[in-house]
């Protein structure tokens, strides 16, 4: 063991230094362990472990507790949904409600993702600061700085230190204690007792209000926006593709002759696929007439038939019911809701629909006819052809006669 009481430039006893600590040095990551170990027991509280790389066990050898961090984690985790969930009440249901499509104006499942995102970056940034104010950094020097043999605990040295405001701390007992622990060396850390003599460069005061004065400017300038109204176009320091040369629709275009940025569709020419010359098949009509018939493309089948009853129950049974007897769960919930509409019964023997043409219900479902939305953007062809198919199932089974029946079969 070896000490540097008189080692002036870097630890040092002078007139204008004070005692810091002893930092000793230890061979091995395991010496360390025990040093540490025997520390504590001796008392001492204001120590630490230096190391070039994490030592497994030194926290519990040096009683270090668990770290409250994850509890401040959670009330900033908390803290973020409930800012989150907040703020979006505030502006959709408070400050600015807006009726879209009836929806209403504030309901938990609209504001899951934002909440969430809320909570995740306050977490975040409470784990990111929480544990840098934990560890009392950032901390950009030290006194074992001064030490050249601390140098070492970045590459092969490992290292304890013993602040001189510990209240156990007497040098020569700390320094025997070391010695015991097993230290190769222990060297005492000084640090300048004389107070700062430096002042503030007088330019410095100078530029200190000039540069507050202009901080100002930008908020002015949002104040002077929100309470102020102007013709002109918002300025864009990025101007993106806000301003290239391109066709707007409804817009002048001096590129095209007739001055105009949308195009005519050039006559007698089609888009690719959308020919769509067959009448019988994608109008229903035969000679200017509703087909009563199905068109020659169709062939009627217990697969298509299966197809027809899967359509109708996604897009007709809301409304026509499974039954197609116009029970369906919206004219229920127009009832639950105080009002009166009844969907058409498809079905009953004295039902228009009964006696319309294939082609007609086709061009229904394809159209729509009075508060009946069209599917034709929805459904394709042939599916619409199957919902006809399948319509006329549902009438057959509802008001076949015992005549018809197959022999042998049981009336109800």
């Amino acid at each position: 063991m070896s000490t540097t009481d008189d080692d002036k430039p870097n630890g040092g006893n002078g007139t204008d230094e004070e005692l810091h600590g002893l930092l000793a040095e230890f061979d091995t990551p395991g010496a360390l362990i025990a040093a540490a170990r025997k520390v504590k027991n001796a008392g001492y509280t204001e120590f630490d472990c230096y190391s070039p790389f994490p030592v497994h066990g030194i926290d519990a050898a040096m009683g270090i507790k668990a770290t409250k961090l994850p509890w401040v984690v959670f009330l900033g985790g908390l803290s973020g949904l409930f800012l989150g969930t907040l703020m979006q009440w505030w502006m959709n249901a408070y400050d600015w409600p807006w009726n879209v499509a009836g929806k209403p104006t504030w309901s938990i499942p609209a504001n899951v993702p934002i909440s969430y995102e809320t909570t995740i970056l306050l977490s975040v940034l409470t784990t990111f600061f929480g544990m840098w104010a934990a560890n009392k950094l950032p901390q950009v020097w030290h006194p074992f700085f001064r030490l050249d043999r601390f140098a070492r605990v970045t590459d092969d040295g490992f290292f304890l230190g013993i602040e001189a405001g510990d209240k156990r701390f007497e040098l020569e007992q700390t320094k025997q204690l070391l010695v015991a622990a097993g230290a190769s060396h222990v060297e005492e850390c000084s640090v300048d007792a004389r107070p700062a003599a430096r002042s503030v460069p007088r330019w410095i005061w100078a530029v200190m209000p000039i540069m507050t004065m202009l901080a100002l400017i930008p908020i002015a300038l949002v104040y002077k926006a929100r309470a102020t109204k102007s013709p002109d176009p918002h300025y864009h320091i990025f101007s993106d593709m806000d301003f290239q040369p391109k066709a707007k629709s409804d817009q002048p275009f001096a590129e095209f002759a007739d001055g105009r940025a949308n195009r005519a569709q050039a006559g007698g020419t089609v888009a690719r696929g959308q020919l769509k010359a067959d009448d019988g098949y994608y109008r229903g009509l035969g000679n200017g007439q509703w087909l009563s018939g199905l068109p020659a493309q169709v062939e009627v089948t217990p697969a298509l038939l299966d197809r027809g009853q899967e359509r109708y129950n996604i897009y007709c049974a809301p409304c026509h019911g499974f039954d197609g007897a116009g029970h369906g769960i919206v004219p229920e919930r127009v009832a639950m809701l105080g009002g009166a509409w009844e969907a058409r019964n498809l079905v009953e023997r004295s039902s228009a629909v009964i006696k319309m043409p294939n082609g007609q219900i086709f061009n229904t479902i394809s159209n729509g006819n009075n508060t009946m939305m069209g599917y034709a953007s929805q459904i394709p062809v042939e599916d619409r052809w199957a919902i006809v198919l399948y319509v006329r199932a549902l009438q057959r089974s509802q008001n076949a006669v015992e005549s018809e029946l197959p022999p042998g079969s049981e009336v109800r």
